[in-house]
């Protein structure tokens, strides 16, 4: 039981489409990055997963959105609501005052200033005393594992809801970077127009989401790994009488291929930008994959049979940057590349 103040460490990956704390090595928090506001009185009403339920359901009185847009903040009053209601969730006993928090958050390695500032302000506004930010794709490398201070290249793609983060690390540092803000959400955003072009059928932001995970594919042809063809219902948008379409991988694979080919060319223009040592050992290493986009069937054997460089799958690919962040957070007094 603390008695005048209480200082409780957490790592955050604050995404895009999800958020996820670490807390004592532990993930406690996994939740969407939504909040639902009241709009008379601008109160939080719910946040993550609940919120996600209301997502495009709400009436005029609620208004449940995503704060963050291509990896930032793109309204502040919503992701400060955010965070502390997702803080909140993280288990923190009974104290007489109030806790602060001690925290290192993962930021896209494309940030502007004023950027970073946002993400700090909504921090400190959320009771974070000490802040730490960290770039995505090296707290990734270092949540896979990788020893990011080792004299040898290594390189990340860590596709997110929002960006696309590639970087070339070593010796603690990032050698080579692209940051796009293609990614997931793109890819949601295609499948959508697609279903209303070639299907005459409109689907919400949340099914062309479900269209993604069920038959996404980076590829044409995935053999025995093809996955069923996924029924999809909607509204005609020119009658509005109900149908049912059922649509196949194959021709997700062709609505989202440009998309692909936007990440393929950020990463040869990273690996382009990198000194032929720090070249020879990612042909040695490979090319790690990680964030959501890196489950999309077939996507690792695509890249590796577009760059002839073997791309390899993290084992936790959702939960790579958090974790990383999270063993930042153990060594703030060691890892210089830390931002306040």
């Amino acid at each position: 039981m603390g008695f005048f103040s209480f200082i409780q460490e957490i790592a955050m990956d604050l995404g895009t489409a999800n958020t996820i704390i670490i807390s004592d090595d532990e993930i406690v928090v996994d939740e969407p990055s939504v909040v639902a506001l009241d709009r008379r009185t601008d109160k939080m009403i719910a946040v993550g997963s609940e919120a996600n339920k209301m997502y495009e359901k709400t009436h005029d009185n609620i208004r449940a959105i995503r704060p963050l847009r291509d990896g930032v903040i793109a309204d502040f009053s919503a992701c400060e609501q955010m965070m502390r209601g997702l803080i909140k969730m993280v288990h923190t006993g009974h104290h007489l005052f109030s806790t602060s928090l001690r925290m290192v958050i993962g930021v896209p390695s494309g940030s502007t200033e004023v950027e970073l500032r946002a993400v700090r302000d909504s921090a400190e506004h959320a009771n974070g005393r000490d802040v730490y930010l960290i770039f995505e794709p090296m707290a990734a490398a270092i949540g896979i594992g990788i020893d990011v201070e080792a004299p040898d290249g290594n390189m990340i793609v860590d596709i997110g809801g929002g960006t696309t983060e590639i970087a070339v690390i070593s010796l603690a540092g990032i050698v080579s970077n692209n940051s796009i803000r293609t990614a997931g959400d793109d890819l949601t955003k295609e499948i959508q127009e697609y279903m209303s072009r070639q299907h005459n059928v409109k689907v919400s932001e949340r099914m062309a989401e479900r269209i993604k995970i069920n038959i996404g594919s980076a590829l044409t042809d995935l053999g025995d790994e093809a996955p069923e063809d996924f029924l999809v219902y909607g509204p005609n948008k020119i009658t509005a009488l109900p149908m049912e379409v059922p649509v196949c991988y194959q021709e997700i694979a062709h609505c989202i291929d440009r998309t692909i080919v936007k990440i393929e060319n950020a990463i040869l223009s990273a690996l382009e930008n990198t000194p032929p040592e720090l070249y020879a050992d990612i042909i040695k290493n490979g090319i790690y994959l990680t964030g959501g986009g890196a489950l999309l069937r077939g996507l690792a054997k695509r890249l590796t049979d577009k760059i002839h460089i073997q791309f390899r799958v993290a084992d936790d690919p959702l939960h790579s940057v958090a974790k990383g962040a999270g063993i930042a957070l153990k060594n703030i007094d060691r890892f210089q590349f830390l931002m306040r």
